[in-house]
């Protein structure tokens, strides 16, 4: 079985291939729907020699406003469309087997936190603590019996260096994502550098003790999304690093129920 599948962020949208658990042909496009459609499409004639039956797209989205032309998309190529959502682990779905929901209001999940959670209980199980470092922080907890308990929403990144731009007079736009927090800053980017990343790492570690205290369980580490690499580079946390678990957990929830 083969699925393209898309993570429409606010930031970027990441494109792959789905096959048989596997996920290939990653790319991340920050040119919105019209780069990221030209990537799928290319993706399509490239797999049309190889791959004669009907393709489907798993689709993730915390952009509302695209959706409609990721629909209209998939029809013109004749691709199955795919959306996740809190109603694809309803009781008749069969996907409860990889994962239940217990939350007031499981339509305000972002789809990419269910796929998240989905895939990191299908790689290296539960309890799990899943943290997406994106243009927000994100976690969700999912307990042993592979509930979705909830999660937390915090600042990201980009929103952290955007504000402090945006309302300060004299602060610069700090570059993100690559280098070392200094020692201490002797100039005005690096004591920004230092407050940002000492102080992310900080939130990072109090997020992670208080939850598993809160749920007196010693949850595996999992973590994914741009600028996760570059936070834990030197946390003394066991967290696994997995890059293309959202797509793996969008072509997961999509693949089952579907003839192979």
């Amino acid at each position: 079985m083969k699925l393209i599948v898309v993570d429409v962020g606010n930031t970027s949208t990441a494109v792959g291939l789905w096959s048989d658990g596997r996920v290939s042909h990653v790319a991340h496009c920050d040119g919105g729907f019209a780069e990221a459609s030209r990537v799928v499409e290319a993706l399509i004639q490239n797999l049309k020699p190889s791959s004669p039956q009907t393709l489907s797209l798993a689709y993730v989205s915390v952009v509302p406003k695209v959706d409609r032309a990721w629909r209209l998309f998939a029809k013109a190529h004749n691709l199955a469309f795919r959306q996740v959502t809190h109603k694809c682990f309803d009781a008749t779905t069969g996907r409860q087997s990889m994962l239940k929901i217990d939350y007031p209001k499981p339509e305000t999940i972002g789809a990419d936190r269910l796929a998240d959670a989905a895939g990191a209980v299908s790689r290296y199980g539960a309890p799990v603590l899943v943290m997406d470092f994106g243009t927000a922080l994100t976690a969700a907890v999912v307990t042993s019996d592979r509930v979705w308990r909830g999660g937390v929403i915090a600042p990201g990144f980009p929103l952290m260096r955007d504000y402090l731009f945006e309302r300060t007079a004299k602060l610069p736009r700090m570059k993100i994502g690559t280098g070392r927090a200094p020692k201490i800053g002797r100039s005005t980017e690096e004591a920004m550098r230092f407050g940002a990343l000492v102080g992310y790492r900080g939130m990072v570690r109090e997020i992670v003790a208080e939850l598993k205290k809160n749920f007196k369980t010693d949850f595996r580490l999992v973590a994914t999304g741009g600028f996760a690499k570059w936070v834990l580079k030197d946390l003394d946390l066991p967290f696994t690093i997995d890059p293309t678990l959202t797509l793996y957990g969008a072509g997961l929830i999509a693949s089952v129920g579907m003839p192979a």
